[in-house]
């Protein structure tokens, strides 16, 4: 798959092979969705908990004799019948909800991701991505004219402005580059990933995807050669 390269100023300087085993791979729904619901339970945080008879304060000492008082049998005070006592089959941070997905599947999915994103024009190539100094401001006007260029490819909507909630976009670093990240870390609905992480879920939570070549490099050594 041929495709336009671009400098920071969103012009064209000349043209790219993608490769096919990356960018030209047919989408198969099913798996997609597949690998999207196993990465969002693995992202999920657990947060509710119930103490239960073992976590419950107090309780050492048998609250009345065994018998002779005309009560209930009673061991402990944080039996669950009793107020203040444990939860049982209460919501516990010890609940897993982490889905395997085989790692094949996995990449295949990531590779169909990609190749959608380039067959509907929202992936933008560039030959460099570099900033001197972590300013936002700097980082806002590049893309700015990145995003308007792919845009005017695509040919849907005008996006002259980030402010635009249509405007959001995935920068894809070949290595850790902090001014970049400090940068885009300021502006809404732009987020960076190193290409090694480059995962389902962060491509498709973003429209337009804009990847240096180095970072295609990197791509094709982890996810072809591993």
């Amino acid at each position: 798959m041929k495709t336009t390269i671009y400098n920071q100023e969103g012009k064209g300087i000349g043209t790219t092979i993608l490769p096919k085993e990356i960018f030209d791979v047919k989408l198969n729904p099913d798996l997609v969705h597949q690998v999207v619901v196993s990465q969002m339970a693995i992202r999920r945080k657990v947060v509710a908990h119930t103490k239960t008879r073992a976590e419950v304060r107090g309780g050492g000492k048998k609250p009345w004799r065994q018998k002779g008082t005309g009560r209930a049998r009673a061991g402990s005070i944080r039996s669950p019948i009793w107020r203040g006592g444990g939860v049982t089959f209460g919501p516990t941070t010890e609940k897993v909800f982490k889905k395997r997905i085989p790692k094949k599947m996995r990449r295949k999915a990531l590779f169909m991701v990609l190749s959608a994103k380039a067959k509907e024009n929202l992936l933008l190539v560039l030959d460099n991505l570099k900033i001197e100094k972590p300013k936002t401001k700097l980082m806002a006007e590049i893309l700015n004219k990145l995003f308007t260029r792919a845009a005017a490819k695509g040919g849907k909507e005008d996006l002259s402005s980030l402010t635009t909630k249509k405007g959001s976009g995935l920068v894809v670093l070949p290595r850790m580059d902090k001014n970049i990240i400090k940068a885009v870390n300021n502006i809404p609905r732009v987020s960076t990933v190193q290409a090694k992480d480059l995962n389902v879920l962060d491509l498709l939570c973003y429209k337009y995807i804009m990847i240096p070549k180095e970072a295609i490099k990197v791509i094709k050594e982890t996810f072809l050669t591993s």
